[in-house]
């Protein structure tokens, strides 16, 4: 994403325009089919991933505790809506709002008790989980570090819920936080990469980036060992979300509400949007560029080396060291997430999460944008401040820093996270996350 106080000559690709970018391949999501309940003959209407937020907030009211979850089904353009039971009026409040009823067994109270289990019985560093409303289950990820007393409980702790309400399944990397980015940001040490462009409480130019990366230092730069642009106003890791508030030293600077997609192109960002389960989404890092996938789960646990982080997105988009705080978004311009972590990298996938950038916004009081913040009100490319230059996603050493001392010694996510900027996430093997951080952020490592 664009930052710079004076406008990139970039084309400049209006929402909705995405595939005509040269990575287009990567900008068209191949989404996958869920499994419905629609033998009854009934003619579902088309709609757009944008309009599930809405109908859900009508139909689940209506439907009360038959109400178990929805997701987006590309493919068809259609919006599977769970309900529990077979009370014919339920199916037909659905089918009457234009979308396709699947039944199923659990029930949205019974998931949440399950999650509560896992919270109090599962805690483990190097565990997810997050519901899957397609098999209307507790989507349960353990990655390689998780081992002998750890995986049995964590299998003891999932068979204790019954059998169909969640499933466990291995992740062959590990889990950590991907410092690094979509236009890079330095600071301490540290790379990481800006999200999205934003006006602050206050009226000024800001962005959004990866709170991990917010911890690992106080001020970013657009290029390494560079004067400072930005100075971190707020930031959350590890907790309830992973996200910080970098506020422009320069209360001039034009921040273009776009993500810079590379080859002199950018996609211009129009809104927030929610994430929405089965969405097509894309995501931009300064380390790996464009990737796509689609959304998994909503409200994910991640339990890092570093600390429980909650409220994030899970997806099959890949993502790598230096990603971190980089764009998730939408072709048609919604601004959804910022890149957290995950396991794997972008030759054998894995699982990434991500920030929700609505939550982010909401919590630091901020906007989507430019507003009146550039020049006096005079919006950078068309006004739109927003998505944010390649801040954050960066370096992870802001994790590493964050966790302190003795908390990871894991691959990545302590010594790893810190060390990853430079030494791709680094070798994640050192004294734990205190470590990592002061090695990466010393090092460059981050």
């Amino acid at each position: 994403m664009s930052h710079k106080r004076t406008p990139k000559r970039k084309a400049v690709i209006a929402a909705g325009s995405v595939a005509a970018l040269g990575a287009a391949a990567f900008l068209l999501p191949n989404a996958m089919a869920g499994q419905t309940d629609d033998d009854n003959g009934a003619t579902p209407r088309t709609f757009t991933a944008a309009d599930v937020p809405d109908l859900v907030a009508q139909l689940a009211p209506r439907l009360g505790d038959a109400f178990a979850g929805s997701y987006y089904e590309a493919s068809g353009q259609r919006i599977v809506v769970n309900v529990v039971g077979d009370d014919s009026d339920v199916i037909d409040e659905v089918e009457k709002a234009g979308a396709v009823p699947h039944q199923v067994r659990n029930s949205t109270a019974a998931l949440d008790s399950a999650a509560t289990t896992l919270r109090t019985d599962a805690t483990i560093p190097g565990t997810a989980w997050s519901v899957d409303p397609k098999t209307n289950e507790i989507r349960v990820t353990a990655d390689s570090t998780v081992t002998g007393d750890a995986w049995n409980r964590l299998e003891s702790t999932v068979a204790s819920l019954g059998e169909g309400v969640a499933t466990v399944k291995r992740s062959a990397g590990t889990f950590k936080t991907f410092a690094e980015g979509g236009d890079a940001i330095f600071g301490g040490g540290a790379r990481c990469s800006l999200g999205f462009n934003v006006t602050d409480a206050q009226g000024a130019p800001a962005f959004l980036t990866a709170g991990h990366c917010g911890v690992a230092a106080a001020q970013w730069s657009e290029e390494q060992n560079g004067a400072p642009v930005g100075t971190v106003d707020q930031a959350v890791f590890p907790g309830a979300g992973d996200f910080a508030l970098v506020t422009y030293d320069d209360p001039a600077t034009r921040a273009a509400s776009a993500v810079d997609t590379g080859d002199g192109q950018l996609v211009e960002i129009a809104q927030a949007a929610e994430a929405v389960i089965g969405q097509p989404v894309i995501r931009m890092g300064s380390t790996t560029g464009l990737s796509d996938g689609q959304v998994l789960g909503l409200n994910a646990t991640v339990n890092y080396p570093e600390g429980t982080v909650t409220g994030l997105i899970q997806t099959d988009v890949c993502a790598e060291p230096g990603d971190s705080g980089g764009s998730l978004f939408t072709a048609d311009g919604g601004a959804i997430g910022l890149t957290s972590g995950g396991s794997g990298d972008c030759t054998v996938g894995g699982e990434t999460f991500f920030q929700p950038v609505t939550t982010a916004l909401e919590a630091v009081g901020a906007t989507l944008g430019a507003g009146d913040a550039a020049g006096g009100g005079e919006e950078a490319g068309g006004g739109d401040a927003g998505v944010g230059d390649g801040a954050g996603a960066g370096d992870e050493a802001g994790a590493g820093d964050q966790a302190g001392e003795g908390i990871g010694g894991g691959d990545g996510v302590g010594g790893g996270v810190d060390d990853g900027m430079d030494n791709g996430m680094g070798d994640g093997t050192g004294d734990g996350v205190d470590d990592g951080a002061n090695d990466g952020m010393n090092t460059g490592g981050h």
